[in-house]
């Protein structure tokens, strides 16, 4: 088994697909005003998207998911990330 180069044409299509995952769902809806706002909202984001994003590619989990038990009774409650950019939804303990 031969490991393949970083210029590799899947290579490049992985990271072509999160660079305009990024772009298209956070990047296009903020004005960034330096680089510390620029790496705060990408940290921000790639958080949600590796925590609490579906992925279809792994049955509509997210790649590294939180490790609290799911709760099934208790009021839902919300969080903002980004201004609202983020809506994350969640059980709070009954």
């Amino acid at each position: 088994m031969s490991l393949k180069p970083l210029r590799a044409p899947p290579a490049n299509a992985i990271a072509e697909r999160f660079a305009r995952t990024v772009r298209g769902e956070c990047l296009d809806w903020l004005l960034i005003l330096n680089r510390r706002h620029l790496e705060r909202v990408l940290r921000a984001f790639i958080d949600h998207d590796n925590t609490q994003r579906p992925h279809r590619a792994l049955a509509l989990e997210p790649p590294q998911p939180q490790q609290s038990p799911a709760a099934t009774i208790g009021e839902v409650r919300g969080h903002d990330h980004l201004g609202g950019l983020i809506d994350e939804h969640y059980r709070a303990a009954a």
